[in-house]
């Protein structure tokens, strides 16, 4: 999830976005701590992450907030490739897939929650990024021959309709909520959800490790932005300490760190277990935007998140069937 941070590799993310090791290939765990503190460690920095967002947004247009956070993940996977003595990516083919999945996963939704959160609160956020399984299921059911509708799945796309209506308080007519602001960030989740689907359908049997295939898509939605922040906001004139502070964070540890730590997680537990972490995640935005921010709470929206969750766990398939692929 933006952390926006995509849950799974090579979603980089908070958020990234799933991709099965290439065949014959195994990935070593990333430590030897027990894997519920790590995972619990993942959903802390993830949470954390839309903290770091507003305060990055502070001193900083949004999209130069993602792309300083790209850039430090950047920097974190390339020393991990360096260290494991793995490289990029070599066929065409792939970088042009990798290119879309660094758009998809990274460069747009980054922006776009970077964005959001200039009009709505970072826990308003976190909550909208909660909607990404929802987005996922209701975008596979069109777009994955192997991904069957069930009446259980369609049951939790519509409890988690609920939930969303009930964070805006719909019975109040959305009062006092940015519509902007709030259609940004669940433009955002769904770009998640779109981007995990290509990295699916293309990037599944590549010969690539995750970590290679993570890297070259961060490196490829880095220079994206290179290219159309400048076009977006003037270059920045200053260098406000917390802002930057904030940013090197969210890059660092958001999407490289915690990338990495996740690797070792679907390696050891696969990835169902490993994405159990994701539903922690907007329960620390929230907390942190409540106690740190001082964010205003009120009881629709911890009661609204609840119930989002409840229907993205519904919305989760089951027990693959042979010869489909894993959903990650």
């Amino acid at each position: 999830m933006d952390g926006t941070a995509s849950p799974q590799p090579p979603a980089a993310s908070a958020a990234g976005g799933g991709c099965r090791a290439a065949p014959g290939t195994r990935e070593r765990g990333w430590s030897t701590v027990d894997w519920r503190i790590r995972s619990g460690a993942i959903a802390l920095i993830w949470g954390l992450c839309f903290l770091f967002i507003k305060l990055g947004t502070n001193g900083y247009a949004p999209p130069y907030v993602s792309l300083g956070r790209m850039l430090f993940g950047t920097v974190v996977l390339a020393g991990a490739l360096a260290v494991k003595r793995e490289r990029l990516p070599r066929a065409v083919r792939t970088w042009g897939h990798l290119a879309v999945a660094g758009f998809l996963l990274n460069a747009f939704p980054f922006t776009l929650f970077a964005y959001s959160e200039l009009a709505i609160s970072s826990t308003l956020a976190s909550i909208c990024s909660a909607t990404i399984p929802l987005w996922g299921m209701a975008l596979s059911l069109v777009t994955l021959s192997d991904d069957r509708p069930t009446r259980r799945r369609f049951g939790g796309l519509a409890i988690g309709f609920i939930g969303v209506l009930t964070v805006l308080r719909v019975w109040q007519g959305f009062s006092g909520q940015n519509a902007a602001g709030i259609a940004m960030a669940l433009a955002g989740a769904a770009s998640y959800a779109a981007g995990w689907i290509h990295v699916r359908r293309t990037l599944a049997d590549t010969g690539s490790s995750r970590l290679s295939l993570t890297a070259g898509q961060l490196l490829l939605g880095t220079a994206q932005l290179a290219v159309v922040a400048p076009m977006l906001s003037p270059l920045p004139t200053s260098f406000s300490v917390v802002p930057v502070l904030a940013i090197t964070v969210l890059g660092a540890l958001g999407t490289g760190l915690a990338t990495l730590i996740q690797y070792g997680l679907v390696a050891e537990v696969g990835p169902t277990v490993a994405a159990v972490n994701t539903y922690f995640i907007p329960v620390v935005a929230i907390v942190a935007g409540a106690t740190l921010l001082g964010e205003r709470l009120t009881w629709n929206a911890p009661v609204g998140t609840l119930i989002v969750l409840a229907g993205a766990a519904l919305t989760q398939p089951g027990r693959p069937r042979p010869p489909a692929e894993s959903h990650h």
